[in-house]
């Protein structure tokens, strides 16, 4: 009878696997086995093959995973107690114990998950330490970032454009702790966290309310193991964790982003911007001038400024809208604040006030220079038309995002900034998208050429460029 059972539930793991997706599955277990399909494998009793740790190091260690995962992905597939009994006795991967770690990761619901992911993080049984949990999560990170770029599926970012990672990898660790509750609902604060003790169903929770854990444990698998990566992929997730990148091939631009923020920023964004970022202003390519921030990002859709102060501290906000230069506020409450680094972190709307976002230029009465929440005077951020100079002002919140003071300080001199427009240009852009600030504003045309500058930001205009050749 206890063979019955134990084949039951192996064959209804089978059964969520497409008939392709099963060869897949097989194909990969019998090259790690060392065998290639016997009959065995046909009909379900291939209990004969085993795997182990040293067949898994040898196939994926070094270069699609670093170590540390493959050692976490086989005590996840050595978990997998199929008798009731045998728990943690066999040093060998069974194909029923393979088929079930995939179903349950790839196609399972979080209770299906968390007992594996829990032996991820800890080989023992019982709670586990905050610490262990942040290790298993910076691993995981990491592994994600190592295995996209190992397959060459980061979409024309790399990490030699990229800010470094391994600042990114803690940031997003931390993040994602930060939703860790206790027992009683409380969240713990950093030096609490790693010491306090948590148990299987404080992690179940915590699986179940960070979708990120899921969607980099799915990565890990399918592009790390190379299983059912190739076929349509049923998770939308997955195909927008990281947005195609334009505009800054061969310009010897590294990012003020890192893969990691990248990940996390775009997974905030409305759906239909997410597949797609391209490079509008950078500060180090197109000169320190507010003309020119202007001249490149007004009317190109809805866009993320990023910037970096002096102190190192990087954030910057998501404007929901073309920016216009206008006195008035504009954009939704879908703009949101952010912080990439000391912390990353992404701040919503509180529904106070609707300074979403506000941008004005050579005007004589309202303030000039770009802004995001709060009001005249005290923006949550801003930019002064005075280029290099900044204020993020938050005693103690923000009232439109309710983010803290972004900078170093409440008054910052800035060291460089980035414009990055999001989803697909909109209609108008063809026509739009190729005018200066100076054919938008009359008045700021007019001020330049007093001043004997007229010719110099018409020299400035780029070609626009071909989508094409940044793939």
């Amino acid at each position: 009878k206890m063979g019955n059972a134990e084949s039951n539930a192996y064959q209804n793991h089978l059964s969520r696997f497409l008939p392709e997706e099963q060869s897949d599955i097989d194909g990969i277990f019998d090259t790690l086995s060392g065998s290639s399909g016997s009959a065995g494998a046909k009909n379900g009793k291939a209990t004969k093959k085993t795997v182990t740790l040293a067949a898994l190091q040898a196939a994926y260690t070094r270069e699609p995973l670093p170590e540390q995962m493959t050692i976490r992905l086989y005590n996840g597939m050595k978990s997998i107690d199929l008798t009731g009994k045998s728990f943690g006795l066999s040093e060998k991967i069974t194909k029923e114990q393979f088929v079930i770690f995939m179903s349950n990761l790839l196609k399972g619901n979080a209770d299906e998950k968390i007992t594996i992911i829990t032996r991820m993080i800890s080989k023992t049984e019982g709670p586990v330490k905050g610490k262990q949990i942040q290790e298993f999560t910076e691993d995981l990170i990491t592994s994600v970032v190592h295995v996209l770029s190992y397959r060459k599926e980061l979409k024309g970012w790399n990490l030699e454009n990229t800010r470094d990672s391994a600042s990114g990898v803690k940031a997003l660790a931390s993040q994602l702790l930060s939703e860790l509750k206790l027992a009683d609902g409380t969240k713990p604060v950093s030096p609490q966290l790693m010491e306090a003790n948590f148990d299987q169903s404080v992690i179940e929770d915590w699986v179940y309310r960070v979708p990120q854990i899921s969607i980099f444990l799915s990565v890990v698998i399918r592009q790390g193991l190379h299983v059912l990566h190739s076929l349509p992929d049923q998770t939308k997730d997955i195909v927008n964790l990281v947005p195609g990148c334009k505009g800054i091939k061969g310009r010897r631009l590294v990012s003020l982003f890192d893969i990691p923020s990248i990940m996390y920023i775009n997974s905030h964004l409305p759906a239909e911007l997410q597949h797609k970022w391209h490079l509008l202003f950078s500060s180090r390519i197109h000169g320190e001038s507010f003309s020119q921030l202007c001249g490149h990002i007004v009317n190109k859709g809805p866009c993320i400024v990023i910037l970096r102060d002096l102190d190192g501290y990087i954030f910057g906000g998501f404007a929901s809208h073309s920016w216009e230069v206008k006195p008035q506020f504009q954009g939704d409450n879908r703009c949101f604040l952010f912080s990439i680094f000391p912390s990353l972190a992404v701040y919503t709307y509180t529904g106070y006030n609707d300074h979403y976002m506000y941008l004005n230029h050579g005007q004589q009465t309202m303030p000039n220079g770009l802004g995001m929440g709060g009001q005249h005077g005290y923006f949550g951020l801003w930019i002064d038309s005075d280029y290099g100079k900044g204020h993020s002002k938050a005693k103690p919140r923000c009232t439109t995002y309710n983010s803290p003071q972004l900078s170093a300080k409440e008054d910052f001199r800035l060291d460089a900034m980035e414009v990055w427009a999001v989803g697909d240009p909109p209609e108008s852009a063809g026509t739009k998208g190729k005018k200066s600030i100076l054919d938008v504003d009359p008045q700021a045309q007019a001020l330049l050429e007093m001043a004997g500058k007229s010719r110099q930001s018409e020299g400035l205009r780029e070609p626009v460029e071909d989508d094409e050749d940044d793939d």
